[in-house]
């Protein structure tokens, strides 16, 4: 019996597959031009900007990000919709077609409203990594994420359909892959992957393969060095800015000091293009020990490159580190594009590219330009507000902290002292607007409402909330401007400024796309829909993107 339920559901799945492949997942009629691609494989480069896609066109290799944007469909001006551009959030958004108002994930870290405990995206006690230890708040699952992804629309549809997803970082794996795939994430004590026991008890033989040969280790020694002369990098900050992080020079080698390949290399590495060759190299025997694209039930490959949004960080996008990363990048993107020519197929993948979100200049670097910029120690503004309303409403805390993008306010104080909330955090927000950095302050009634629709960054910061996750004040800073207590990153994001909006977005797969270059602003909320039209299955139900004028055949 129990045999027999599996083929019936079998079969059900496959009629699912050919009827969602006769109707257009956008609300119209029609179907693409021919069988879905064996394999998606999606790339997101974290951290970084739009710009750095375009500017060193001249200085890529013919077949790596070159082959994108001479051979794929790209968008020159593509945007994440909403305020908080942040790692957590934008991955969420990717493969959803959700923004934070609807995927729940409003940053990578936020506190519970009613008790203020600390909440992470993809935290989740209930389980542990494989063969690694689980610190509290160590992203394990998916548990947060409210909306499905299009890898779970896809195995909801073809139950042998394979969704794989791997990231330096967890919430990079984890977001993607969504409730039904599987995530791997970069243990940074180990130079292994592991996966967690929300997808499995243990690894897969090819994981234990892939570590037994101690792959991380054979960086030890080895030299980050710029791949093209100094007159290269004319264009971008030289190294060793005071207001850069410490290391900000080249060459940089993996491991120095140290007696042997361990500790500390596995941390040195990640700022630097051999993480992202590791990645890559784990994806290369994802693919061949899960036998992706090898038969007529889709994959998708979700990856995530971490490295890029570490080195922005430290150094800066404008920094000649940074430069030369997004150049070793692309190499190691054109090695990884012809192993699928070789393993996949040519004619059997599509390549979707994009990135989480920008990055703001470093304020000094943007005031040498005559851009009015800073830096801003929002949590010194917040600690001020919180004295001030003390003072005006009585003892107590009256700001719980800051949480994501918002301010969280006690709720169980005013209930016990009988104040009404609201006067305070009109309060608050009127000392938050006297600070010359900050920009715009609302409510989360009123971007829940629409109450101030039309405003400057409303929509944005509405897109941002989330009504039983976010706290009573939305706030941003002004163009330029960045929130820093002075930790030592360079630079940082996450502003609804273009800055922070402005990814790459690209799709190479001749096939399934239209190659060239299309002006019009899109979202990123965009690939979901279209990943469904070209997979031929409805788009993710929170989905409120739309398809991209590139599929073959609509």
């Amino acid at each position: 019996m129990k045999s027999f339920r599996l083929l019936a559901a079998s079969a059900l799945a496959s009629l699912a597959l050919v009827l969602a492949a006769c109707v257009s997942p956008g609300g119209g009629s029609g179907s693409i031009a021919s069988a879905p691609p064996r394999l998606v494989v999606f790339i997101a480069v974290d951290g970084l900007p739009h710009r750095q896609f375009v500017d060193y066109r001249e200085q890529l290799a013919p077949d790596g990000l070159r082959r994108l944007l001479d051979r794929g469909a790209w968008f020159a001006q593509a945007h994440y919709g909403h305020a908080h551009t942040a790692t957590a959030p934008g991955h969420a958004t990717m493969l959803t077609g959700a923004y934070p108002h609807r995927t729940g994930i409003i940053g990578n870290e936020w506190r519970d409203p009613n008790t203020g405990a600390r909440e992470y995206c993809t935290g989740d006690a209930a389980h542990k990594y494989i063969g690694h230890k689980t610190e509290a708040l160590d992203g394990t699952s998916p548990k947060n994420l409210l909306a499905e992804t299009v890898g779970d629309v896809l195995k909801r549809v073809n139950a042998r359909s394979k969704v794989i997803a791997i990231s330096g970082k967890d919430r990079g794996a984890i977001l993607p892959g969504g409730k039904t795939g599987v995530a791997y994430m970069y243990m940074d004590d180990s130079g292994q992957f592991a996966s967690s026991t929300y997808y499995m008890q243990s690894h897969p033989a090819w994981v234990d393969a892939f570590h037994a040969r101690k792959p991380a280790d054979r960086f030890f020694g080895m030299e980050w060095k710029p791949l093209l002369a100094d007159s290269a990098y004319a264009r971008s900050v030289p190294d060793e800015q005071k207001w850069m992080a410490k290391g900000g020079k080249l060459p940089k080698k993996m491991g120095e000091g140290l007696p042997a390949a361990g500790g500390r290399l596995y941390k040195d590495i990640i700022a630097s293009p051999f993480s992202d060759q590791l990645t890559l190299e784990f994806a290369r025997a994802a693919i061949a020990g899960e036998s992706l694209g090898a038969d007529d039930a889709p994959d998708i490959l979700a990856v995530s490159l971490s490295g890029h949004d570490y080195v922005n960080h430290s150094w800066s996008a404008e920094s000649r580190l940074s430069h030369d990363h997004v150049l070793h990048l692309d190499r190691a993107l054109e090695a990884f594009f012809r192993d699928l020519d070789s393993s996949v197929g040519k004619d059997r993948y599509l390549v979707v590219f994009t990135s989480d979100h920008g990055f703001t200049p470093a304020p000094e670097h943007s005031v040498t330009v005559g851009r009015d910029a800073g830096r801003h120690n929002l949590t010194a503004t917040v600690n001020k507000a919180s004295a001030a309303l003390e003072k005006k409403y009585g003892p107590g805390k009256w700001i719980v902290a800051r949480s994501a993008s918002t301010v969280l306010f006690n709720r169980k104080l005013a209930a016990e002292k009988g104040v009404d909330l609201k006067p305070v955090v009109e309060e608050a927000r009127r000392i938050l607007l006297a600070e010359p950095a900050i920009a715009a302050v609302y409510t989360l009634n009123e971007l829940t409402s629409g109450a101030r629709k039309g405003e400057p960054f409303v929509e944005a910061m509405r897109k941002a909330a989330h009504s039983q996750r976010s706290g009573e004040l939305h706030v941003t800073l002004k163009p330029w401007w960045i929130i820093s207590s002075g930790s030592g990153s360079a630079a940082t994001h996450g502003a609804p400024h273009e800055h922070d909006t402005h990814v790459p977005l690209a799709f190479y797969g001749p096939a399934w796309v239209k190659p060239g270059r299309f002006d019009a602003r899109v979202e990123i909320v965009d690939i979901a829909p279209t990943l469904a039209q070209v997979l031929g299955v409805p788009s993710p139900a929170q989905s409120e993107g739309r398809v991209l004028p590139i599929v073959q055949g609509r």
